[in-house]
């Protein structure tokens, strides 16, 4: 029987792990050291608080700008409710609810460590919202990616107060009517605990991890549509032999090219008599353009695992060493670099994705033009390519790096900011775009496809026209084709791609 809860704690978490507790709606449930040093951390900063008037960050203090701001002793509850309540301020669109929960968990990972200053019951309280899926509603816009993703985590924790709207049993409604309907009193924060809530780059993490796994997921059906393609082009298997790619050694170009070799074996299109020497650089190079893009994927996944097992607010409290120290582990930077190298890489994927589109539909190789019998009377697929080609162009105009911008903020005190949580949210639009993209190609390469019968294909790339089939017709005259263009998105986004 599969165990049904992860321990959180100080143990590595991995973007498998991650994948598994998604998938298997696994809950949440600190381990018993977790338990143990939050409590440590959040004694010792009781103690070290009524026993001295030194002045820390946040805690005693105003926020920002006002950071000499001398907060009595007495205040210190309301200062941290008041600092959720004034970085509440998100516009935009409403954050999905997937990438939410994935904020809920990173959150709660985050200050398991026992470095924050949090109370206990803070954090059962945010597992226990993830668990009952109570899911507060929060929005793209708000957040520099410096001081932490403040906005966007200042909505996020307004339940535990009492405040805030929250997706529950199917539909949205104040977060104190699901509160009192789970008999949840309001937390009375403490101490250190609104910014311990709303410093950290769960926001950035989040929406990272969420596009990781789309990206994986779409790198792997852009191989499988790239050898329908292949041989809906009637392309030549030389550029995928394995002694061109041991000589320049990149691990994801050696890997695309077994895959491509894979994805092709048994074909009898394959292995036809061929009468042109070379094909496009759009076929010819797959390995190499697929492949620096799974090499970004991989090194992208490092940099996010690493954040995720990391703890990002400000201050830190070490209890042991008798220390609280001011930093700056909430900035974006290496997210919102890596968010944008993401997106370029991703963006490639569908640059090339459409060019094959392209010269599938060019009257070449032995197939129609705009691969519909009767061009002329019929358009077939010339739109298809029209549609490629403007969400490829709109992906290189969302590819201008938001992590070489910086506005400066909080009277100047925040004076560089990484701009993450535009770079995540904008990633998240270009992997969008990319499954857009290579839904149009399979349409067209599989209609390229059936200009090659009576030959067929490997036995892999039947299977999947097989179950495509079932979903879209052979186009045969024209018709409506945004219908078979949403079938097609649907056909990759629930097909595993294996």
């Amino acid at each position: 029987m599969k165990n049904r809860e992860i321990k959180i704690g100080k143990s590595h978490t991995g973007f498998e792990a991650i994948k598994e507790m998604l998938i298997e709606k696994k809950s949440l449930v600190l381990d018993a050291r977790a338990e143990k040093d939050i409590q440590h951390c959040r004694k010792y900063l009781d103690k070290k608080l009524a026993s001295s008037d030194e002045l820390f960050y946040g805690i005693n203090t105003g926020f920002g700008f006002l950071q000499n701001v001398k907060i009595h002793k007495k205040e210190l509850s309301e200062l941290q409710s008041n600092l959720l309540k004034s970085h509440a301020c998100g516009m935009g669109e409403e954050v999905p609810h997937d990438i939410i929960k994935l904020m809920l968990f990173l959150k709660v990972k985050s200050l398991s460590y026992g470095y924050s200053g949090v109370q206990l019951e803070t954090v059962k309280r945010l597992a226990a919202m993830y668990n009952n899926d109570i899911i507060p509603t929060i929005y793209t816009q708000g957040s520099l990616g410096a001081s932490g993703d403040l906005s966007p985590l200042s909505h996020l924790c307004l339940p535990l107060i009492g405040l805030g709207e929250v997706f529950h049993s199917g539909k949205k409604q104040p977060a104190k009517k699901v509160n009192d309907k789970l008999g949840w009193t309001p937390l009375s924060l403490q101490s250190k605990e609104g910014l311990a809530l709303i410093n950290g780059t769960q926001f950035m993490s989040a929406y990272g991890i969420h596009n990781l796994i789309r990206a994986e997921h779409l790198f792997n059906w852009a191989n499988i549509i790239a050898a329908i393609s292949f041989d809906g082009f009637d392309c030549l298997t030389e550029p995928f032999n394995a002694h061109i790619h041991a000589i320049r050694p990149h691990p994801g170009q050696v890997e695309v090219a077994k895959t491509m070799r894979s994805h092709l074996k048994g074909s009898k299109i394959a292995v036809g008599k061929k009468y042109d020497v070379q094909d496009p650089y759009s076929f010819r190079c797959i390995p190499q353009v697929h492949g620096a893009t799974l090499d970004t994927i991989e090194y992208v996944k490092q940099v996010f695992v690493r954040e995720i097992n990391a703890v990002t607010d400000n201050p830190n409290i070490f209890p042991d060493d008798d220390l609280i120290i001011s930093g700056g582990n909430f900035h974006g930077q290496p997210l919102a670099i890596n968010l944008d190298f993401l997106s370029i890489a991703m963006s490639e994927l569908g640059n090339i994705s459409e060019r094959r589109t392209y010269q599938l539909i060019s009257g070449q190789r032995g197939l129609p033009p705009f691969l519909i019998k009767n061009s002329g009377l019929h358009s077939g697929m010339m739109i298809p390519q029209y549609t490629a080609a403007g969400i490829a162009s709109e992906n290189k105009q969302l590819c201008t790096p938001a992590s070489v911008d910086s506005i400066p903020s909080s009277n100047n005190q925040e004076d560089h900011v990484s701009m993450g949580a535009n770079a995540a949210t904008k990633c998240k639009r270009v992997i969008d775009n990319v499954e857009k993209i290579l839904a149009i190609e399979l349409l067209n390469a599989a209609q390229a496809l059936e200009f090659r019968r009576p030959l067929k294909s490997s036995p892999l790339i039947e299977n999947i026209m097989s179950a495509y089939r079932k979903k879209i017709s052979f186009n045969d005259a024209d018709r409506v084709l945004h219908e078979d263009m949403m079938k097609s998105i649907e056909f990759i986004r629930q097909t595993p791609a294996n």
